[in-house]
C-alpha cells in the first residue's frame, strides 16, 4: 500500500505532524541507503507519493537540508547530499576538538539519573546491532553523543555537536560497515564508567580513540547519481 493512498492532511492539506512523519520516513531512507547519495528528489514526486502540497515537500526538504542530508542546488532541486572523504574527515576533526573537550564539563556536571539513562540508551543501540537495525543503531549513537554534549551546560556548543552528529549519521549510513559503527558495541558503556567516576581526562582520552576508531573504519566508494524510483522506496 502506498502511503499517498491514505495521505491524511491536515488543514489546508498538510499538517506539521504530518510533516514530521513524512520528515522521519525520508531521513530514514537517506540513513538505511535506500535513497543513496546523489539521488534526486522530485517535489512533483513526493507530493504525490506522500499525499501532500509542494509547498510542504518543500518545507520539509529545506528541514533536510539544514540537517545537511539534502542538498538545494538552483535548477536542479533536491538531492541526497554525498559526502566526501575530505568533508567526513573535516567533520571528524571538529568532533575530536569539541567532544573531547567537553569530557571534564560533563563529568562534572553528570548526576547518577543521567548515567542511568545514557546506560539505558547504550544498550538499546547495542540491541539495534544485534538486531541489524542499523539505522536505528547510528540514530541512538547520534542521540548519546547530543545528550552527553548538552549535560555540559553549553547550549550553543550543544547545538553545533548536534548538526556535526547529523552529518556522521549519513556519512555512516553511507560509508559505514553494515553490523557495526566501526566501534566495540561497548564502547558507550566503557566512556559512562569513567564519565561515572569523575575522571574527565580519561573520558576526554576515551572519546578520541572512539571516534578515531569510527573514523578509521569507514569505506570510500564514490557511486554514480541516480534517479530513484520512490513510488516504490516509500510503499508498504
Amino acid at each position: 500500500m502506498s502511503m499517498a493512498s491514505n495521505p491524511r492532511k491536515g488543514k489546508n492539506g498538510d499538517g506539521a505532524e504530518r510533516h514530521d512523519v513524512i520528515y522521519r520516513t525520508i531521513s530514514d531512507a537517506i540513513i538505511e541507503h535506500r535513497l543513496k547519495p546523489g539521488a534526486r528528489l522530485r517535489e512533483d514526486a513526493l507530493s504525490e507519493v506522500f499525499g501532500v502540497s509542494r509547498t510542504g515537500i518543500r518545507k520539509i526538504l529545506q528541514r533536510l537540508a539544514h540537517e545537511q542530508m539534502v542538498t538545494l542546488t538552483p535548477r536542479r532541486g533536491a538531492s541526497v547530499t554525498r559526502p566526501t572523504a575530505e568533508e567526513a574527515r573535516d567533520v571528524f576533526a571538529a568532533r575530536h576538538l569539541v567532544e573531547c573537550g567537553v569530557m571534564p564539563v560533563v563529568a562534572q556536571r553528570m548526576t547518577a539519573e543521567d548515567v542511568r539513562e545514557l546506560r539505558e540508551l547504550a544498550a538499546r543501540e547495542r540491541q539495534a546491532l544485534k538486531r541489524g537495525e542499523q539505522s536505528v543503531a547510528i540514530k541512538l549513537s547520534a542521540e548519546f553523543h547530543e545528550r552527553l554534549a548538552r549535560l555540559s551546560g553549553n547550549a550553543a556548543l550543544a547545538e553545533f555537536i548536534g548538526r556535526l552528529c547529523s552529518r556522521s549519521s549519513l556519512i555512516l549510513a553511507v560509508y559505514g560497515n553494515t553490523g557495526h559503527l566501526g566501534c566495540e558495541s561497548h564502547d558507550h558503556a566503557g566512556l559512562l564508567d569513567l564519565l561515572d567516576k569523575g575522571d574527565g581526562e580519561k573520558a576526554s582520552a576515551f572519546m578520541g580513540r572512539h571516534l578515531k576508531s569510527i573514523e578509521a573504519s569507514l569505506s570510500f566508494v564514490e557511486e554514480t547519481d541516480e534517479v530513484p524510483d520512490l513510488h516504490h522506496i516509500f510503499s508498504f
